[in-house]
């Protein structure tokens, strides 16, 4: 009997992973078991080499379907991303995506079909990359502007969280609008703006106020 299991990876103790799981559920998603890695970077570790990722590629099943936040949950490297997909597909997994509802199936023999899947698969894992190095620039950005700025005041503390900051940036770069984004995240639209316009200054008082 197929299964649809939830595979979440939570890199800090600002994610949870009851939110990923809420978030499936709300999408549609009918959750059959849940399998998650704990303090693991997506950019670092391949899912092959993580504890959890390991026993989620050995209970796998033909006519199974994997269910992800997105596609960073699997990795942020381009390479391990588009590898991880396709040696699913060939399995017989159906991937599928909580943020945009993508669905990745290897079932298709048509061969426009699947240059278009495939094409889609790159331009996603290049997106998780892209996104990843961005988010550790602005880090890098905040944490030299925070200590500069040591001794001054530090302005309004952020009405956001490290863990809400990162899904805006994607929902963003997945060019979701702000009032969705807003309405998912629970911030102000005014605020999902201030992000989008200055995503540096967004994390650079994150850092200032140490959060």
């Amino acid at each position: 009997m197929s299964k649809t299991i939830l595979y979440a990876r939570v890199s800090t103790v600002d994610q949870t992973l009851g939110h990923q799981r809420t978030q499936a559920e709300a999408a549609g998603f009918t959750i059959d078991e849940v399998v998650a890695d704990h303090g693991v970077s997506g950019v670092s570790t391949a899912l092959a080499e993580r504890p959890e990722g390991r026993r989620l590629r050995d209970m796998l099943r033909r006519g199974d379907t994997l269910v992800v936040r997105w596609v960073d949950r699997l990795g942020r490297n381009y390479q391990d991303v588009c590898d991880t997909i396709r040696e699913f597909m060939r399995k017989g997994v159906v991937v599928r995506t909580v943020i945009n509802d993508m669905t990745f199936d290897g079932a298709t023999k048509d061969p426009m079909q699947q240059a278009v899947r495939d094409a889609l698969i790159a331009f996603m894992a290049a997106t998780a990359q892209a996104q990843a190095e961005a988010t550790k620039e602005a880090q890098r950005a905040g944490i030299e502007a925070a200590r500069a700025q040591e001794d001054r005041y530090r302005g309004r503390k952020p009405s956001y969280s490290r863990a809400t900051l990162r899904t805006v940036s994607e929902m963003l770069a997945q060019g979701e609008g702000a009032s969705a984004i807003a309405k998912v995240s629970g911030l102000t639209r005014q605020t999902i703006l201030r992000i989008k316009d200055d995503p540096i200054s967004a994390e650079r008082a994150l850092a200032v106020w140490g959060l």
